[in-house]
């Protein structure tokens, strides 16, 4: 199986594959983010996204800190095999670590980038560092 789920897949020059993650029901783009091979073997193994942080340099399940785990219903890789579409379903109806329902709340109205959703939970809340 895993031999099948990699040998396909395209990784760009730093070992990554681009991750576009969709809500099953709305079909809207929550999210964009990058998965190593262990992210993507991780997140068929559990059926929970996994992916891999540019700037932290580790390996993350989505959800870890913060509860919004995004359950894979399915995954599809484009025909460059360099992109992978995930469809999830998204716990607590936020993906974006702003506490927004999708990374992509802001809109050109022609002259501005204007914000189009409302924080749904502040981040303080959803990263709570006191353990609580």
């Amino acid at each position: 199986m895993e031999e099948n789920l990699l040998n396909e897949v395209k990784w760009d020059k730093d070992g990554l594959l681009c991750a576009i993650v969709q809500d099953v029901y709305t079909k809207r783009v929550l999210m964009v983010a990058w998965m190593n091979e262990e992210a993507l073997r991780q997140t068929v193994a559990t059926g929970y996204a996994h992916y891999y942080s540019r700037s932290r340099r580790k390996q993350w399940m989505k959800g870890e800190e913060s509860g919004h785990r995004q359950k894979i219903c399915s995954l599809h890789l484009d025909c460059d095999g360099d992109a992978v579409l995930m469809q999830i379903e998204q716990a607590g109806g936020i993906a974006c670590h702003t506490g927004r329902e999708s990374c992509f709340y802001r809109e050109w109205n022609g002259q501005a980038w204007q914000v189009r959703d409302a924080v749904l939970k502040s981040e303080q809340e959803i990263y709570r560092k006191d353990g609580v």
